[in-house]
């Protein structure tokens, strides 16, 4: 079995938690807590399996996986069932591996009726995401990319809040949509080569009237942009967020999002990276809205949840920004930033998930005082909100820096007067946070006898702990040795912009006083 493993490992990545999930999703509901912890075993296996195979084999020292054999023809075009791990997908998938577990074990009580079943689409979400991650044909990266869409409707939609439905319908409409003019292009530009592998799809991709290149860029930038979300395909992600349970959101803010942001650097930037720099600017200007916007909108929610959720629109553009400036300083920052607002962004719904399995409300004024009745909770809140503010040793700090500098320094007119606008979204983070954090733990105590203060009567037990400490470990390492997360993709991130003739980036003050940096 280890040697099968060995040989065929990212099948099994992707197929294990499928058929585990299809295993554990058979149980009846007297056996809910049985199937409950086979998911979190079975995750928890697959988690140390990617974690001991993929660091062994780091693309840092050019040794990769790679499965590759032809699966089937369609229209005459030949589709081949081709998985293969990189410098570009490498933390990624390890993300979505170190998540899943966490949020099982960390959300074990949230989910009282049809648990196993609950967690059984966990495993099949995980599925999903771990193959997209991994896909290297084209149309098997498109069917990773819609089966993610099932489990996570299902678990919005059955296990959501009030407004569960109407959430989970425009999760759905919005990222179909999407995807189906984007499906149109894709099946025109395999057409065009003869095959969905990207490197044969990019070559047809040069011999097509310019207008053509661009037109069909917008329907790949389109999906991958609902995905992210960018402004202002945006909407449904705060009311998918809000209703969604908290292991819902957790992976949706944790993974799910950034299937859009690496859409852009595998797919849309090899294939047409003329379009790309032509529209390099106008994404770069909408990212700074949703960076802006984002945080704008989060200062003024009354729902804790809801505030963190539009967070995720102005992190997320954060790494849009980073991939529009073309500057593998700013590219690195962003694939840097999708690991951290995971990490962090993640953390923090779990966190509001405790506090509202506990207080039943999630309104910033029906809390105040909370840090006198929960110090534990207290301190691991303020240690993620802080790297979620960018405080310099945690994760937050590198990846939003290496953007900025990343775009001030871009070759193209407008990153300067862009990385200085960016920075507002810095400023807007710390004060919507802060306040939030300052109303919620230490303003004046709610005395209201139905006010979530007077819910809270226990702190954090030593699961909801042994869940916040890896996570806390992973904040610090990222902010203090960010190198062991970025010497991976430094080597294809900068093949990628100089194959996709990105323009030169502007001299640094170092560069033009002589001094190395």
């Amino acid at each position: 079995m280890s040697a099968w493993i060995s040989s065929h490992l990212l099948t099994f990545l992707v197929f294990a938690p499928l058929f585990w999930g299809l295993i554990v999703i058979a149980f009846p509901e007297r056996l809910a807590p049985l199937a409950r912890l086979l998911a979190l075993l079975g995750s928890t296996g697959v988690f140390f399996i990617a974690l001991i195979h993929l660091l062994r084999a780091s693309p840092e020292y050019g040794a990769l996986f790679d499965e590759r054999i032809p699966w089937f023809t369609i229209v005459g075009l030949p589709v081949d069932y081709h998985l293969a791990a990189d410098g570009l997908n490498l933390w990624l998938v390890l993300l979505t591996t170190f998540l899943t577990p966490l949020t099982l074990f960390g959300t074990w009580n949230s989910i009282t009726k049809r648990a196993g079943t609950a967690a059984a689409l966990f495993l099949l979400l995980e599925a999903g995401m771990l193959g997209a991650l991994l896909a290297q044909d084209l149309l098997l990266f498109y069917l990773f990319w819609e089966a993610m869409l099932l489990p996570m409707y299902f678990l919005i939609g059955v296990w959501g809040g009030e407004d569960r439905k109407y959430a989970a319908n425009k999760f759905i409409l919005y990222t179909l949509a999407g995807s189906l003019l984007w499906l149109v292009a894709l099946l025109y530009v395999a057409s065009k080569a003869g095959s969905f592998a990207p490197p044969l799809m990019a070559q047809a991709v040069q011999t097509l009237p310019d207008k053509v290149q661009k037109t069909l860029f917008l329907a790949f930038a389109l999906a991958f942009a609902v995905k992210i979300p960018l402004f202002p395909l945006h909407t449904w992600l705060p009311d998918a967020h809000t209703e969604a349970p908290t292991a819902g959101s957790v992976i949706l803010a944790g993974v799910l999002l950034k299937l859009g942001t690496y859409g852009f650097i595998r797919f849309a930037i090899p294939m047409f990276p003329s379009a790309f720099i032509h529209y390099a600017q106008a994404l770069a200007i909408l990212s700074v809205i949703a960076i802006i916007y984002g945080a704008l909108v989060a200062m003024v929610q009354w729902d804790i949840k809801k505030l963190v959720a539009y967070s995720s629109v102005s992190h997320m553009g954060f790494v849009m920004l980073g991939i529009s400036s073309m500057t593998v300083i700013g590219t690195q920052g962003a694939m840097l930033q999708m690991l951290n607002h995971g990490i962090s962004t993640g953390a923090l719904f779990l966190l509001v998930g405790m506090l509202y399995d506990r207080a039943h409300t999630r309104m910033i004024a029906d809390f105040g005082g909370v840090a006198s009745k929960m110090p534990i909770f207290t301190t691991f809140f303020l240690i993620v909100t802080l790297s979620s503010i960018g405080l310099p040793l945690t994760n937050g700090f590198v990846g939003e820096f290496l953007i900025l500098n990343g775009t001030y320094i871009a070759g193209f007119a407008w990153g300067r007067m862009i990385a200085i606008l960016a920075t507002l979204g810095i400023v807007l983070g710390a004060v919507y946070l802060l306040w939030m954090v300052k109303r919620v733990f230490w303003g004046p105590v709610n005395t209201d006898e139905d006010s979530g203060t007077a819910h809270l009567h226990e702190d954090l037990n030593a699961r909801e702990i042994a869940v916040l400490v890896p996570i806390v470990v992973m904040i610090f390492w990222m902010g203090l040795h960010p190198q062991t997360f970025l010497a991976s993709s430094q080597a294809p991130v900068e093949q990628l912009l100089k194959e996709a003739k990105a323009p030169a980036p502007r001299m640094s003050v170092m560069q033009v006083q002589g001094v190395k940096p």
